[in-house]
This record gives structure tokens, C-alpha cells and sequence, in this order.
């Protein structure tokens, strides 16, 4: 029987402290996608860039809120237990009356709730500076809601399995960063060769990131066997993640 209070608890914390940090949690990633919109903006007014479907500002949007919303899902989760690890309040909540796996599902939801609230905030600032709008708000959440799981379970294995922040960072710049950028956020797979579209096609992500640009169309195509694959991996990631904090591998430094 789960502990409803306490993951309320911890998920009413989380947020309070993600609210009250809103400099660094909040607008310091929607500062990093206007830098990106306003380059690609100049850039494309001096060098006529375009996409088949329009304009290419238009087309990165989708992909810079996913991947605000992706790193921040990661960075959430991971800080949080490397760093009460460090000053030792995790022993703390390992003593409360509360499953190790109830620490899970409060961290996921969290980032869940501070993953929809970045999106919609940096969505709502482009609306002033580009012309973009969702035509499918189901897609929209629901593809939300997968990179949020996804990047937040990867956020807790990293923060159970490592103790420092230089480990934290270093899955960030070597596995978390370049999922991002070389997943179709900036790039459609059509102007790619042959043999790196090819490696594009094996990565559950890009199909997401794609998906989720989609939900910005007025004409959404669902591919079964796609999103089949995408749920497969998702879950998967979610299971070894469960199942590691279940053993409790390393969650004691």
C-alpha cells in the first residue's frame, strides 16, 4: 500500500523549493531558449533558411521546448539525491515510514509537474516571437509526459548510482546533451545521408521529439508500430530504474 501523504509530502517540497529557485529553475532555461530563437531568427532572416513544412524557426520551437523540458527532468532528479546524499538527509527519509520506490514516484511526478510548467511558460513566450500554436493538445501532453518519464528515471539512476556532482555532470555532457541534439531537435531526418538516417531510425527518442513536433500540426500522423517502440523503451527504462531503487544499490554512500 503506497504512502499518499508522504508522496505528497515530498512532491509539495520539491515544488515549493522548484518555485521558490524560479531564477535558476525557471528562467535561466527559458533565457537559453530565446538565445537559441533569437540566433535562429537572425539567421534566418539574413540567409533565407526553410524547412518543406515552413519556416525553420518554427519548426526548432517544439523541438527547444522538448529539450528544456528534457534536461531539466534529468537535472531535477538527479541533483536532488546527489545532493542529499552529500549533506545526508537521505539517510533521513530512508528512516521515515517510506518505500524506496515511493521516493521514486514522488520524483517522477515532480518532474512531471516542473516539466508541463516549463513547457507551457517558454510555449507561451514564443507565441510573441514566432508564429507556432498546438493543434493537438492530447499529443502534446501525452509525448510530454514520455520524455519527462523517461529523462527523470534516467536522472534517478544516476542519482543513486553515483555520489558526486562530477558524475552527474559527466552523464549529462556525454549521454543526456547529445540524445538532444542529435535527435532531430534542430535537424529534419529527410537532409540527412543515408547512413546517419539510418542510426536516427534506431533511436526511441527521435520518434518522440518527432511525435511531439507533430502535435504543433494541424495534420497528426500516429504510426502504431512507432509508438509501440517508444512504450517499450520507456517502460524499460522505468523498470531498471524501479528495480534499482528496490535493491537499494548503492543508495547509501
Amino acid at each position: 500500500m503506497l504512502n499518499f501523504s508522504a508522496i505528497y509530502s515530498i512532491i509539495a517540497f520539491r515544488i515549493k523549493e522548484f518555485l521558490q529557485e524560479y531564477h535558476y529553475s525557471l528562467l535561466a532555461p527559458l533565457t537559453t531558449n530565446l538565445l537559441f530563437i533569437l540566433v535562429f531568427i537572425t539567421v534566418e532572416n539574413n540567409y533565407s533558411l526553410s524547412m518543406d513544412s515552413g519556416s525553420f524557426v518554427e519548426f526548432i520551437a517544439p523541438g527547444l521546448i522538448i529539450m528544456i523540458v528534457a534536461q531539466e527532468s534529468y537535472d531535477n532528479s538527479s541533483a536532488t539525491l546527489i545532493h542529499m546524499k552529500q549533506i545526508g538527509s537521505l539517510d533521513d527519509w530512508l528512516m521515515a515510514p517510506i518505500y524506496r520506490i515511493e521516493i521514486l514516484i514522488s520524483l517522477i511526478f515532480t518532474s512531471l509537474i516542473i516539466g508541463i510548467i516549463l513547457a507551457l511558460f517558454n510555449f507561451f513566450i514564443f507565441t510573441f516571437l514566432i508564429d507556432i500554436e498546438i493543434y493537438n493538445f492530447f499529443y502534446f501532453f501525452y509525448y510530454l509526459f514520455l520524455v519527462i518519464i523517461f529523462f527523470s528515471c534516467l536522472g534517478c539512476f544516476v542519482g543513486i548510482i553515483f555520489n558526486s556532482w562530477d558524475s552527474q555532470s559527466t552523464f549529462s555532457s556525454f549521454f543526456v546533451a547529445p540524445i538532444n541534439f542529435l535527435s532531430g531537435t534542430f535537424f529534419s531526418i529527410n537532409y540527412l545521408p543515408d547512413n546517419l538516417k539510418a542510426i536516427l531510425l534506431y533511436n526511441p527518442y527521435y520518434y518522440v521529439v518527432s511525435f511531439f513536433r507533430n502535435s504543433f500540426n494541424d495534420e497528426f500522423s500516429f504510426n502504431l508500430v512507432e509508438n509501440i517502440f517508444i512504450m517499450f523503451f520507456i517502460l524499460l527504462t522505468l523498470i531498471i530504474t524501479s528495480f534499482i531503487f528496490f535493491k537499494g544499490f548503492k543508495i547509501i554512500k
